[in-house]
């Protein structure tokens, strides 16, 4: 069944940047202390845009949405247009189990954060692993 216009038109309205959650997650780097850049493509011919970038400790940090990037705990498959859902889905984690490797070859550490977790959690962890790259 084709999508419809509704729901094609809310999905074209998803944000792919400055989400709630990454702002929320943010927030939380800023106020551990922690300075950063945001939307940046840190490997050269790498098409890969990271939502948070640690460039001296060479963290990478991306925000998962749970819809998009197939969560294990809250991953819903719409009925609708299934096939091409999943594909899509499923498409997207290939691509990030791609980036992890590429980057983790370039010597970069990738965290990945759900959109379902504590932003405050979250930072702490991203902050341990700056810690130890430092």
């Amino acid at each position: 069944m084709p999508t419809s216009d509704a729901v094609r038109g809310r999905m074209s309205r998803q944000r792919a940047r400055d989400t709630g959650v990454e702002v929320a997650l943010r927030k939380a780097l800023h106020a551990l202390g922690l300075r950063y850049r945001v939307h940046r493509k840190p490997l050269p011919g790498v098409r890969r845009e990271v939502d948070v970038v640690f460039g001296r400790a060479r963290v990478a940090v991306f925000v998962d949405g749970c819809f998009w990037h197939g969560c294990p705990e809250h991953a819903t498959w719409p009925r609708n247009n299934a096939e091409f859902w999943r594909a899509k889905i499923e498409a997207n984690r290939t691509r990030d189990r791609d980036t992890d490797r590429r980057f983790a070859e370039s010597g970069w550490a990738v965290v990945r954060v759900w959109e379902h977790e504590d932003p405050a959690v979250a930072a702490e962890r991203v902050r341990e692993v700056v810690a130890r790259r430092r």
